[in-house]
């Protein structure tokens, strides 16, 4: 599996981890310009280190949902191109704010993922990749409203919270009742259970039908 341009692996503390090049945001360790991306704290550096195939070229345009404070979005902001980060809560989103500062292809948008409509103004109608965490009711519904946007070959990649979706229930019977959803727009090509990075959690590839 090869990682996308603009992200390597780089020794740190003896490990060989995942770097992307740029300005430091959350107290990560450094290794001359190059900065850990931490697979423990970010769902798309899991997909990475489980081996999953993102497609992931390096220099894709990017819709992030559900982008916090910038913790994997300037992570995707440092190898990928315009960059247009999703959060709904005011406090992390100024966080995101600061960490834009240092990045011109990072967009922040204080914006609710499950409205796309109120962002459909900004946001470029083709963009090459979704990258979707949001905590919340509905994921399928998110990834499905917001497939609009997305290039005819472009790709989603998720990840999928059982825990968001449904407290109480088994996590493999809501990522299957999550994934049927998404079929009505998306065609499946990978599913890997984000462990042990991040429990309950289910990675998706997908492309728009």
């Amino acid at each position: 599996m090869s990682l996308p341009e603009g992200v390597q692996r780089r020794e740190f503390d003896g490990s060989s981890r995942l770097a992307t090049r740029g300005p430091p945001v959350y107290g990560e360790p450094t290794d001359g310009e190059w900065r850990l991306w931490d697979a423990g704290r970010s769902k798309l550096a899991a997909f990475l280190e489980l081996g999953m195939d993102t497609g992931l070229q390096g220099d894709e345009t990017v819709l992030y949902l559900g982008a916090a404070s910038g913790t994997t979005a300037s992570h995707v902001a440092d190898f990928a191109g315009p960059t247009y980060a999703v959060e709904f809560a005011p406090r992390p989103v100024r966080d995101l704010l600061d960490v834009a500062e240092a990045r011109d292809n990072l967009f922040p948008l204080l914006k609710d993922a499950r409205k796309p409509e109120t962002y459909a103004h900004v946001v470029e109608s083709d963009v090459d990749v979704i990258v979707q965490d949001v905590a919340t009711r509905g994921q399928a519904r998110v990834a499905c409203e917001n497939r609009r946007f997305l290039h005819r070959d472009g790709l989603l990649l998720a990840a999928i919270k059982a825990r968001s979706e449904d407290v109480a229930s088994d996590p493999a019977e809501v990522y299957d009742l999550v994934l049927a959803d998404l079929r009505e727009e998306y065609e499946i090509l990978e599913t890997t259970e984000l462990a042990p990075f991040h429990e309950d959690h289910l990675g998706v590839v997908a492309v728009p039908r």
